[in-house]
Order: structure tokens, then C-alpha cells, then sequence
């Protein structure tokens, strides 16, 4: 049982880690082991995400005062929160491991201002990571400049085969 002081020192913290996530992913994790808790924790940990399970009544009051007050219908029964800065990591993750683990199932959650349901969280999970993002993008734009550079390192007599070929068009 929490007194009254933790109970504020509760809220304040979850207000504050509301406000300061990206993300947020509701779960219910009724059915879960504590090795398969801490297998997901340790998973998250890895990417910079805090999993934590909830007190619903208390959540909900710190949920009030934070753009994520549109959640607090999904805290009901046994349920953990997921709090980032990165999405699709989080929801990928979650989605992951709730194929995996029947047990885990995912509610909802918000990103950015857009509230997700069930199903707008596993699109999210199938979108790229901004890493996976920024690797496609390098990809695209040094296939170009390969090609240029192996035109310009190519004997002169190819080039002057390749500008002898270009004038007679």
C-alpha cells in the first residue's frame, strides 16, 4: 500500500515521463512470467525504452494533465506502459514479442498527438527505423555517384569510346 506521499511522488514521475515520451504503448501483460517480463524489459533497455507496469487508479490521475489523457480508458486489469522518444521501435518490439508471447497484448497508445489503436500500432511496427530510414537513403544517393566515379576512373580510351558513341546520336 502507498501513502499519501508516495502516491504523489507516483504521479508527479509519470506526468513528467508522459509528457517528456514521444511514444506511448499500453499493454496488458496478464499471463507473462517474470523471466519473459524481464526478457521484454532487458529488450527495451536496449533501445532506451522504459517498460513499466502501472497502479491504474494513480496513472490515470497523472494521465490528466499530460496530452495523453485520451489513454487512460485502456488502464484497466494488469497493465504496463511503454514510454519513448522512438515509435517504431517500441511498437516493433511490442509487436515482436507479443507474437511470441500471447500473453502480451497490445491496447493502444499515442504518438506524437496521434492516438493509435490496436492496429495503428502494429503499422507503426512496420514502418522502418529512423537508422534503417537514413541506411536506404545513403544507399539511393551513393549509387549515382558510384557510377560517376567509375565513368571518370575508366581509361581515357572508354571515354573516348563512350563520347564517340554519345556525338552520333
Amino acid at each position: 500500500m502507498m501513502n499519501k506521499e508516495k502516491k504523489q511522488t507516483y504521479i508527479t514521475e509519470m506526468t513528467s515521463q508522459f509528457e517528456k515520451s514521444e511514444a506511448v504503448i499500453v499493454a496488458h501483460y496478464q499471463g507473462l512470467t517474470v523471466t519473459q517480463l524481464d526478457e521484454l524489459r532487458a529488450k527495451m533497455r536496449e533501445h532506451g525504452i522504459i517498460f513499466k507496469i502501472t497502479k491504474n487508479r494513480i496513472t490515470k490521475l497523472a494521465l490528466e494533465k499530460t496530452r495523453c489523457k485520451d489513454l487512460s480508458n485502456l488502464f484497466t486489469g494488469p497493465t504496463a506502459v511503454a514510454l519513448s522518444q522512438d515509435a517504431i521501435s517500441s511498437a516493433k518490439i511490442l509487436t515482436n514479442f507479443s507474437k511470441d508471447n500471447k500473453n502480451l497484448k497490445i491496447l493502444g497508445g499515442i504518438m506524437g498527438n496521434d492516438i493509435l489503436d490496436v492496429a495503428g500500432v502494429k503499422n507503426v511496427a512496420t514502418l522502418p527505423t529512423l537508422d534503417e530510414a537514413r541506411a536506404k537513403i545513403v544507399g539511393i544517393l551513393r549509387s549515382p555517384a558510384q557510377k560517376i566515379a567509375s565513368i571518370l576512373l575508366a581509361p581515357a580510351s572508354k571515354i573516348a569510346i563512350l563520347a564517340l558513341e554519345k556525338s552520333k546520336k
